[in-house]
């Protein structure tokens, strides 16, 4: 006679918090400016404004795109600011730095709007593996507005979590 499997994760208190459910739908790029730039290193203000000029903005309708430079290339405040200008009416957001730079962005938008009531004195998992790109910065800041309402928090899966904080007991 065989003993019925119990799951006893799924009938535990156990909270999951998985950053998945929090990622914001929608397409990413990235914008390198150092094609706008002489031998991609010298920015010429006056041949750097007529290239943004002449640029097709409508490409990044409704994107969320990071700009940056991949030389070396000294760029001025201005010049970042004058393209994320050229982007601001066709782009949903824009920010300068990388991919993951802009993961972090979107991630700071939405994770202080949820109600962390769900996880009010309960024992939480903060979902470690994930299919999108979810970057280290967005679990920092999940444990940290998590942390006044959990019980505890682990890292990872249930069957192989990692004991990251418990509260003290009153």
């Amino acid at each position: 006679m065989q003993e019925e499997i119990i799951n006893r994760v799924a009938n535990s208190a156990l909270e999951v918090f998985d950053l998945e459910d929090y990622y914001t739908k929608g397409i990413r790029c990235q914008l390198d400016i150092s094609q706008w730039l002489t031998e991609g290193f010298l920015l010429k203000e006056k041949d750097f404004r007529a290239a943004l000029k002449a640029h097709d903005w409508t490409q990044y309708q409704d994107q969320y795109v990071a700009v940056y430079c991949s030389t070396d290339a000294i760029i001025p405040a201005w010049a970042l600011v004058l393209v994320a200008l050229h982007l601001a009416p066709f782009a949903k957001k824009v920010v300068n730095g990388s991919l993951e730079d802009l993961e972090t962005a979107l991630y700071q938008e939405v994770l202080p709007k949820i109600d962390y009531a769900t996880y009010h004195n309960k024992p939480t998992i903060l979902k470690g593996c994930s299919k999108k790109p979810v970057p280290m910065s967005a679990y920092i800041m999940a444990a940290q507005l998590l942390q006044p309402f959990a019980k505890s928090i682990m890292y990872g899966e249930a069957c192989s979590a990692v004991p990251l904080f418990k509260a003290e007991k009153p």
